[in-house]
């Protein structure tokens, strides 16, 4: 009978829908608004009588549009593209959300609702609707122009801080409150778990789609992609985030696969009925009584949403540097709130700390700023050339003065190479930091659930040997985070010390610099380690012989340990650029035709190498590979871009510039060993 209730239910849902869709097709309405309105209809609000008999089940099935929602919007993300955004769209999304955050809760305190009430209704106008402005866009054919180029910038950003918002409302509504310390360790938390998702993603979701694809069934790459995206739902969920965190970043990573194009048409359909079904329970929330006891909160709150928009987008794009032109419509295009509104205000709810009035109070401000948005796209050029004709000449030039300021200062501001790579090193360390921190926050939320009493308390029992194996897998990127502080070392050495000013000292001076940075921060990565696994450490004399027998390994299997991290960064590069492959036959391209690819690697040579005698120019590096060496330091002295005639000696240690695969192929040739005599 239950089935039967179901089917019926989800009927009277599709069916609804459907009418009500084609009808705000025929007149140009944004969907989304007609779905909402479907669930108005059938909801239990409605006279004569309710058409949905188990609200229970449609909930649930509701739970799944969320996740194929944010699934969609992760599909739609592209880590490319918010690199390629910059500071500009960081700039407008920070001011925007901050000044709505706090212009939200200033107005739900002015109505006297409660604390919780006015933090999530501020957290409700913060976040802007990916979904209604670009389907506006596409409508008024605008998605190649400069402003709408800004507006998908600020909308990734939107994207990325409204899952740090969630994050923390979850927190504040389990503790009752949130103080500073408590925001750092959310942020810390949330950012090594995405950035550990993202990195492991990446390695091997795209792989295994390029798999899958190969058998050209469209039914399996639907069904591994539905694995994957429930699965990773399910991940979140397990680490205290919402499914929704699980589900847009899974759809972020599997955005960087090859068959993208391919995937986004399997899913559009699940996605597009699971939707529809999120957005219909949605309006079957709205009581109708309640709104008009609550219409002149709705109509303020409407007006906040609007002007708020438009003036924090504007001054925050006119802040990054752009023409008011642009800053207008730009402010014009993200004057409406939506779907992360709607996650947000169901939050509030699924936590029991916000009031019944506030979620149909969020769902109908959407609706009246959706309604209103291709209205303010439309008239933006109208109302950037009244601004232009009525504000004062004064006003205007000072403007031009600024944004040309901001480009020149954009153009004069490069940076050197030099500071390129210490900075590109600086983040390949954090980023083996953070591998490194969450392998060991997994092992000791393990350590905890072991039961003691199979290994022996004074050899620390299997806590001692969670750690141990924990640190063996640590061990290539503890490595990688070593040979890049060398790097590092190195490089600032070169940069703050010039044999103009330093004479005859400068090598000895650069040593000393070199060597200072290298030991400092594998203290600072020991002590690190020490202190994230302080819970199940084994007893020192332990620990000891544990060191001592992983230095052994570590020494033995050196160069095995770097091959694997070199093909793993190879791996995430041709995941990251996919249309970016070395040649076959060599790499005639320039060394730094692509800087952003370039970094150093430091190679030691010894007795047994190949290339132990033999001089640059015999090697021919640079042609076979692309590679060059840079430095060679012998004896406590440095040979800076040293000559081809320049013999290689046994204890030379170079310092290499090029890309992953240059590196990785004169590695290859330097380190080969001569064939046993």
């Amino acid at each position: 009978m239950r089935d039967v209730i179901l089917l019926q239910d989800l009927a009277v849902v599709m069916i609804v829908s459907g009418l009500v869709t084609i009808f705000f097709h025929r007149f140009r309405l944004p969907v989304v608004l007609g779905y909402i309105l479907a669930g108005f209809i059938i909801g239990p609000h409605t006279p004569p009588y309710p058409l949905i008999r188990d609200e229970a089940s449609i909930e649930t099935l509701a739970q799944l549009g969320v996740i194929f929602l944010m699934f969609a919007l992760g599909l739609d993300f592209s880590l490319r593209k918010l690199k390629e955004v910059g500071y500009a769209a960081l700039i407008a999304a920070l001011l925007e959300i901050l000044v709505m955050v706090w212009l939200g809760y200033e107005v739900g305190r002015l109505f006297g609702w409660g604390k919780m009430d006015s933090l999530f209704l501020g957290a409700i106008l913060s976040i802007s609707s990916t979904t209604i402005i670009l389907k506006a866009l596409e409508e008024f054919g605008k998605t190649k122009e400069k402003f709408a180029e800004m507006i998908f910038g600020i909308l990734i950003v939107e994207d990325i801080l409204a899952i740090m918002i969630i994050a923390l409302l979850s927190t504040i509504a389990m503790t009752g409150s949130l103080q500073i310390s408590e925001v750092f360790l959310t942020a810390g938390r949330l950012g090594i778990f995405l950035v550990v998702a993202l990195v492991l993603g990446l390695l091997a979701v795209p792989r295994l789609l390029r798999y899958v694809a190969r058998y050209k069934s469209n039914e399996m790459l639907l069904v591994t992609v539905l694995g994957l995206c429930f699965g990773f739902s399910l991940l979140a969920a397990k680490f205290g985030y919402s499914i929704a965190l699980g589900a847009f970043m899974i759809g972020a990573i599997i955005a960087e696969a090859r068959e993208i194009g391919k995937i986004e048409h399997l899913v559009a359909p699940v996605r597009d009925m699971f939707s529809a079904v999120f957005f219909v329970a949605i309006g079957m929330q709205i009581n109708p009584a309640l709104l008009m006891q609550y219409t002149t909160p709705i109509l303020i709150i409407t007006l906040v949403v609007v002007i708020g928009k438009v003036v924090t987008c504007t001054v925050g794009t006119l802040i990054a540097g752009h023409d008011l032109r642009t800053s207008l419509r730009v402010g014009m295009g993200l004057a409406q709130i939506g779907e992360f509104s709607f996650i947000i205000a169901s939050l509030g709810i699924s936590l029991n700390v916000t009031s019944r009035f506030l979620y149909p109070i969020a769902v109908t401000v959407s609706a009246a700023t959706t309604f209103l948005t291709p209205f303010l796209i439309r008239s933006a050029d109208g109302l950037v050339g009244w601004f232009d004709r009525a504000a004062p000449r004064t006003l205007v030039a000072s403007l031009n003065v600024y944004t040309n300021w901001i480009k020149r200062l954009g153009t004069t501001g490069r940076e050197s190479q030099a500071k390129r790579l210490a900075r590109r090193l600086s983040w390949q360390i954090a980023l083996q930091m953070a591998l490194i921190t969450a392998a060991f926050l997994v092992a000791a939320y393990l350590a905890k659930r072991i039961e003691a009493g199979w290994l022996p308390e004074w050899i620390g029992g299997p806590k001692a040997l969670v750690w141990l194996v924990t640190l063996l897998v640590t061990l290539i990127p503890l490595l990688a985070t070593f040979r890049k502080l060398q790097s590092l070392g190195l490089l600032l050495a070169e940069i703050s010390v010039r044999r103009s000013t330093a004479g005859v000292r400068a090598p000895a001076i650069r040593t000393v610099i070199a060597n200072t940075i290298m030991i400092t921060g594998t203290i600072i990565l020991a002590l690190w380690v020490l202190l994230i696994s302080v819970t199940f450490l084994p007893p020192w004399p332990v620990l000891f012989i544990s060191l001592i027998l992983i230095a052994a390994i570590a020494g033995s299997l050196w160069r095995v340990l770097i091959r694997l991290h070199d093909r793993a960064q190879i791996a995430l590069e041709e995941v990251w650029l996919p249309t970016a492959s070395p040649p076959s036959g060599g790499f005639p391209l320039p060394l730094l035709a692509n800087l952003k690819e370039v970094e150093l690697d430091t190679l030691s040579i010894y007795d047994r190498s190949s290339a132990t005698g033999k001089l640059i120019s015999e090697l021919r590096l640079r042609t076979r590979t692309g590679a060059s060496i840079i430095v060679i330091e012998r004896n406590g002295d440095r040979i800076i871009n040293p000559d081809p005639s320049e013999e290689l000696r046994a204890g030379d240690k170079l310092l290499l510039l090029g890309d992953h695969h240059q590196l990785s192929a004169a590695r290859t040739i330097l380190a080969d060993e001569k064939a046993a005599s």
